[in-house]
């Protein structure tokens, strides 16, 4: 049976998982780029980007880790791009450029319908309007036993995390605060919802931690 997981996401030390005023020149709001200077530079993040090398080391396995052996992934519209609303057009096909880093189906949770778009290196985006729970469902038929992971933002993890649907978490920890952003853990808890820390580890950029039920 595959897992539902929510792997290699950058917060902050109080909680943010992104900055105030996010725009199209800051997608991750003001100060966000700081939470994922662990992930910058890694193998695995140069080959998301068609370039070879990069460290290693405990955040590259855990970059890796994030990537691998995932069967389909979820997105939240704020995560495909900055248009609010109906879609004007069909011109927008997400932040990444013709080969996105997911090479596999990636679902995007909409109120808006739109036609699946099939990318190059295996990506094709489908835009589910009727909610998580039908987002999952098309994913599981699709991700062959594979993983699947909640890819954010922070609003639908959050909305997996409540609905009860996940069952693996990494928090990267980045050593900074925010003070204002896209809070995380408001409202939600954690224990109740049956998860336990199984690991962590730190390193210079992020402190790893893994919860599981």
């Amino acid at each position: 049976m595959s897992k539902v997981k929510v792997a290699g996401f950058s917060i902050s030390i109080d909680g943010f998982g992104a900055g105030p005023e996010q725009s199209l020149n800051d997608p991750l709001g003001k100060g966000g780029m700081e939470l994922h200077r662990w992930f910058f530079g890694t193998r695995t993040m140069n080959a998301m980007m068609g370039k070879t090398g990069g460290t290693q080391g405990i955040d590259e396995s855990y970059a890796s880790r994030a990537m691998a052996g995932m069967g389909a992934f979820i997105l939240g519209r704020n995560m495909f791009g900055p248009i609010r609303g109906d879609w004007p057009d069909e011109s927008w096909k997400g932040w990444w450029g013709d080969n996105p880093p997911y090479h596999t189906p990636t679902f995007i949770l909409t109120h808006y319908p739109r036609e699946p778009i099939p990318m190059e290196g295996g990506t094709t985006f489908y835009f589910v309007t009727d909610g998580i729970e039908a987002a999952l469902d098309k994913a599981r038929e699709v991700a062959g036993g594979k993983d699947i992971r909640i890819g954010g933002g922070v609003s639908t993890v959050r909305q997996y995390l409540q609905a009860g649907l996940v069952d693996e978490l990494h928090f990267a920890v980045a050593p900074i605060i925010l003070g204002r952003g896209e809070a995380m853990f408001a409202g939600i808890d954690l224990p109740a919802l049956g998860f336990q820390v199984v690991e962590h580890v730190a390193t210079e950029f992020a402190t790893h931690v893994v919860l599981a039920k």
